[in-house]
């Protein structure tokens, strides 16, 4: 089995080693209840680094709805196991209070691209992304950082951090793993139902269909309206975004020279659903 180590100290001795060594350091920050996403990432840092450390933390101060962080699936024992397949020299899954001890008053507040889309939904989810992540490559003494493009806008923050704060990792953005009828996984998609996973999938076709409707020459504002209405009539309860944005600034764009993406945001069986595609 996988080792997992739950102190900065122990963690940070195992790296010092490491690095005395001239060994290369990939971290995979992950919050758990792992799926094929996760591993892709961690096998990804398998093949680019000499070790490979997976975090397991369910950060709080991400969380702005405390409903929200009750809910959030846990299964260490499981994520353990899959992790073992990859195989990762290590998770490092820490109590709360090795990561913000008594006292703990610092916070990464980050403006710009952790404003619009879901931090202007989520206030303050950004601020716990950038503190997190900070404090984790500077724990694993990382080389390189594994993130998913599914959450794309926590990936142009995370590269934007190191950027800012000349913070010496590697941001390495890595494809989104999809369920054979396009769903993005995500550990929040256990929580659906039957009937809500059978509908799922339409976020993923809705927001395709309007980035090809666009590239054909179609209004955006219509492709996206019409993209709306196909996932509510879906059975969708709540759209509550479909923008198409700058990639690297996720300010509003028109500009189709310049990289763009389609982000989304809705819910479905009670479950709040993510999802984006370049356009």
């Amino acid at each position: 089995m996988t080792p997992i180590l739950r102190t900065v100290a122990d963690l940070r001795a195992l790296a010092r080693g490491w690095k005395a060594k001239g060994e290369t350091i990939g971290v995979v920050p992950t919050m758990g209840a792992l799926h094929e996403g996760h591993l892709s990432l961690a096998r990804r840092a398998r093949k680019e680094c000499d070790r490979v450390i997976t975090t397991i933390f369910v950060n709080p101060k991400q969380f702005n709805n405390p409903d929200d962080l009750k809910k959030y699936p846990r299964s260490e024992d499981a994520d353990a196991r899959l992790l073992a397949t990859v195989p990762v020299d290590v998770i490092f899954a820490p109590p709360v209070d090795q990561v913000y001890p008594d006292g703990f008053i610092t916070t990464v507040s980050m403006a710009g691209v952790a404003q619009p889309l879901e931090g202007h939904m989520r206030p303050g989810h950004f601020d716990g992304v950038a503190t997190v992540v900070t404090k984790l490559f500077g724990m694993s003494l990382a080389d390189r950082g594994y993130f998913g493009q599914k959450d794309w806008q926590q990936l142009q923050v995370v590269l934007r951090l190191v950027r800012d704060l000349n913070v010496p990792v590697e941001v390495v953005g890595c494809e989104t793993i999809r369920e054979a009828d396009g769903l993005a996984m995500s550990s929040r998609n256990i929580r659906l139902t039957a009937a809500g996973r059978a509908k799922a999938p339409v976020l993923y076709a809705a927001i395709t269909a309007a980035a090809t409707d666009i590239r054909s020459g179609h209004a955006d504002r219509m492709a996206i309206r019409e993209a709306a209405e196909t996932m509510r009539k879906a059975g969708f309860e709540r759209v509550e975004y479909i923008e198409l944005r700058d990639a690297e600034t996720l300010m509003p764009s028109d500009d189709p020279r310049r990289p763009r993406r389609m982000l989304a945001a809705a819910w479905i069986d009670g479950v709040r659903l993510i999802d984006n595609i370049p356009v």
